[in-house]
C-alpha cells in the first residue's frame, strides 16, 4: 500500500559528504513514522536515524549521530539523511523504512522498506 524508493547513493570518499533521499507514494497519510536502517555484509541492519512525525520527534544512531542528520517534508512524506564526515564503515546498503505504529529503532516494527541504496565509502 505504500511504495518507497532511495536515491543518492553512490561512491565516495572518507570525509565526504552525500545525502540520501526517499520518496513515499501510496497510502501515505497512514505513515506516523519514516527512517533509516542500514546492512553491510555479514552483518544485521541496524537502525541510522527515524522521525516520528505526529509528535515532531528525532533519533539517532550513536554511531553517526553528530556526523548524518535526517530531514524530512512531512506534508510530501519525504525524507532526507544528510551525511557528513563519512567513514569507511558507514559502508552498507542504506533503506528506507515506513511504518503506521513503531518504534523508532526496532525495524521489525517499520511496515514498509525500500529496495535499497548502496553507500560505498573508500579510504
Amino acid at each position: 500500500q505504500v511504495q518507497l524508493v532511495e536515491s543518492g547513493g553512490g561512491l565516495v570518499q572518507a570525509g565526504d559528504s552525500l545525502r540520501l533521499s526517499c520518496a513515499a507514494s501510496g497510502r501515505t497519510f497512514r505513515l506516523a513514522a519514516m527512517g533509516w536502517f542500514r546492512q553491510a555484509p555479514g552483518k544485521e541492519r541496524e537502525f541510522v536515524a527515524a522521525v516520528f512525525w505526529s509528535e515532531s520527534s528525532l533519533a539517532y544512531a550513536d554511531s553517526v549521530k553528530g556526523r548524518f542528520t535526517i530531514s524530512g517534508d512531512n506534508a510530501k512524506y519525504m525524507t532526507f539523511l544528510q551525511m557528513n564526515s563519512v567513514k569507511p564503515e558507514d559502508t552498507a546498503v542504506y533503506y528506507c523504512a515506513a511504518g503506521v505504529h513503531v518504534d523508532l529503532r526496532d525495524p521489525v516494527y517499520y511496515d514498509y522498506w525500500g529496495q535499497g541504496t548502496q553507500v560505498t565509502v573508500s579510504s
